[in-house]
């Protein structure tokens, strides 16, 4: 009988085992970090956030910091591309730059959220088999400065376009050591770049 009921035990034991195995999250911050971005465009999608914004327009250089802001935001940045188009400011440059500087105020948030609060989770995403091959693939096939240089350029072009400039961040923070004047650099460059092509066509 006691036999019966420890084997009962140990089999509930190792069920619970199992599903706690199961539903073990290996990246809890990052799942976090992707939840509150969902749970961000949710909140920015509502009607009352869109009159926000069009009350922006009558702010002329101050809307296009702010703008450059919510550029540099995933799920903020169709409102950002949008204010860019509605205006006509009468110095394209002057704005492009104005707009750079507030979407590298994001940036600097974003990578310093990212570099000291996740940066563990990227250490163990870098010890799994599939990036250690990809990572194991580019180092012996491209020379280090190269690989830097690319990967700089690649996350600039994420930065300047509209897609959503946590990946470029993202990138930069957890595969490289850059310094955060360097990033700062990077992201005033490619997201002028980015706005004034906006302004542009």
């Amino acid at each position: 009988m006691k036999e019966a009921i420890l084997s009962i035990e140990n089999s509930i034991d190792e069920a619970y085992e199992r599903v706690r195995k199961l539903f073990r999250f290996k990246y809890p911050k990052l799942l976090i970090l992707f939840s509150i971005i969902i749970l961000a465009y949710l909140i920015f999608t509502q009607p009352y956030f869109e009159n926000f914004v069009s009350r922006l327009d009558n702010l002329g250089y101050l809307s296009i910091i702010f703008s450059g802001v919510l550029f540099s935001f995933g799920f903020t940045t169709p409102f950002a591309v949008g204010i860019f188009l509605s205006l006509n400011p009468e110095n394209i440059l002057l704005a492009s730059l104005l707009g750079g500087i507030g979407a590298m105020i994001s940036d600097i948030f974003i990578f310093k959220i990212i570099k000291f609060s996740f940066i563990d989770e990227f250490k163990l995403l870098e010890k799994t088999k599939p990036l250690k091959k990809i990572i194991s693939l580019i180092d012996n096939n491209i020379a280090h400065k190269i690989k830097i240089y690319l990967l700089y350029a690649f996350a600039g072009i994420i930065i300047a376009s509209p897609l959503p400039d946590e990946i470029g961040v993202t990138m930069l923070a957890g595969l490289t050591k850059i310094k955060i004047r360097k990033l700062a650099l990077i992201s005033f460059i490619f997201n002028t770049i980015g706005i004034l092509l906006l302004f542009l066509f």
